[in-house]
């Protein structure tokens, strides 16, 4: 995320935007992060290498309990109706769900092989995890089966490859980049399910999206908007949430990215996306750019420093409705107003910016 954070610098640095002399700029970077270690941590990180040698603050919840910006269910302030999810999550499965497996075997042998180095065990990791099967858990619902189970699995050899572990240390000396690429494939479907399905999407997403359309009204106007985070006149709002969050506004909006090396829509770590406002300077008129940025993993393995010239990896994402409004132009700031004010699901929103905030 240090390098990240480089790499943003830089971005910034080159649009004009971090340019006062000494730390000027820290106090218009405004950074929220999820109350839990590794996201406290992950805007830690890129509050020191945004602007070396300069304090930027790290907001977050003081309240007990989890932050409704990232997981409202959790935090009390949305409620999702366990039978609706079901039945969202059945619709998708449609009525041969045991055929999706079929569909990802050849990924599925791939991490079979890893976990067993091409030794028969008893029972295969499709048959000991038993059928997909919907089950409701309390205030939320569960996709069961051999894709939760494997999609765990794809993650944990995703870390291992990116923090740069050898032989035997590296998926038993039998991971490599190329069965990993297809064994994320599990992930990414399971993702898609239980992340991306519209009203489980709208339940978990709508009020950080609600919360991001705020905070960007508010840049517009130049005038404090009631739940937007951050200050009128801020350079940057960087959110520091979950791979869960990324997922859920993706499915709220239908944005779809494949970034090379990657799955379709995959969220890997430290990857963001990015709604950038630009303002024309003859007409004044604002404009909305929306673009996935992530490390490629062997960036990621590398440590690879990442500069302007030397970038992440990043695609331009199309918003459903922008498409022939924008004319190969980024989406009017007054379309995609709209998309998002539609788009949120009023039910699931809360005026409140996470509650009281500590930096």
């Amino acid at each position: 995320m240090k390098l990240m954070g480089t790499f943003y610098s830089d971005w910034l640095s080159a649009e004009g935007l971090l340019k006062s002399p000494g730390c000027v700029d820290s106090g218009r970077i405004y950074i929220w992060a999820d109350k839990e270690s590794r996201t406290l941590e992950t805007g830690s990180a890129l509050a020191e290498s945004l602007l070396p040698g300069c304090t930027i603050a790290v907001h977050s919840r003081i309240e007990n309990g989890s932050d409704p910006l990232f997981d409202p269910i959790s935090a009390g302030m949305a409620k999702m109706n366990p039978q609706m999810a079901a039945g969202a999550l059945r619709d998708r499965l449609g009525h041969q769900p045991q055929q999706l497996l079929e569909t990802d075997r050849s990924a599925f042998d791939a991490l079979q092989y890893v976990l067993t180095g091409g030794k028969i065990p008893p029972k295969s990791l499709l048959e000991s995890s038993g059928e997909i099967s919907i089950s409701i858990n309390g205030k939320s619902v569960e996709l069961n089966g051999p894709l939760r189970t494997a999609s765990t699995l794809s993650e944990n050899l995703l870390l291992e490859y990116a923090n740069g572990l050898q032989g035997e240390d590296l998926g038993w000396g039998r991971l490599n980049a190329e069965n990993l690429f297809q064994i994320l494939e599990l992930h990414t479907t399971y993702a898609d399910l239980t992340r991306r399905t519209g009203y489980l999407a709208r339940v978990r997403g709508s009020n950080l999206l609600a919360h991001v359309l705020r905070s960007m009204q508010q840049a517009v106007t130049g005038h404090t908007v009631p739940g937007a985070l951050g200050n009128p006149g801020d350079i940057a709002l960087i959110l520091c949430g979950h791979d869960t969050n990324l997922s859920n506004i993706s499915g709220i909006l239908g944005l779809s990215w494949h970034l090379q090396g990657y799955q379709p829509d995959d969220t890997p770590p430290g990857g963001a996306l990015i709604f950038s406002l630009w303002r024309d300077r003859n007409s004044g008129q604002y404009f909305v750019r929306t673009q996935y940025v992530a490390q490629t993993l062997d960036q990621m393995r590398s440590a690879t420093p990442l500069t302007i010239s030397s970038p992440p990896s990043k695609q331009d994402v199309s918003i459903p409705g922008c498409e022939i409004v924008a004319q190969n132009r980024p989406c009017s700031w007054q379309v995609f107003e709209s998309i998002l004010q539609h788009a949120s699901d009023l039910a699931f929103v809360s005026t409140e910016a996470g509650g009281s905030a500590t930096p």
